[in-house]
């Protein structure tokens, strides 16, 4: 068994940063995914707002939502248009 862990780490090149890459992505996936539950979470609480007709928290609810999509889009999690798209409906919401 400790000869078969010596011939792994003697091993480098390709196979050895494709099992780093692996572990990264897993983690990178898992980061990504609690951070969009998170906006998910926040636009719930967001339309709940609205449906109780609170305007002090909406508003602050929206900003919450916002200040979350904005920190997506800058660290790659979302995409410039869906990021767009997003806060315009949001918005409209709020509106009608």
């Amino acid at each position: 068994m400790s000869e078969e862990k010596k011939e792994e780490k003697k091993k480098s090149g390709k196979i050895t940063s494709a099992k780093k890459r692996n572990k990264q992505g897993i983690k990178r996936r898992g980061a990504n995914r609690s951070f969009k539950a998170k906006v998910k979470t926040a636009i719930r609480s967001f339309e709940e707002s609205i449906a109780k007709n609170d305007k002090a928290a909406t508003h602050n609810e929206l900003n919450m939502v916002y200040s979350l999509i904005d920190k997506g889009l800058k660290t790659g999690r979302f995409k410039p248009n869906k990021a767009a798209r997003t806060k315009s409906r949001l918005s409209n919401r709020l509106k009608g």
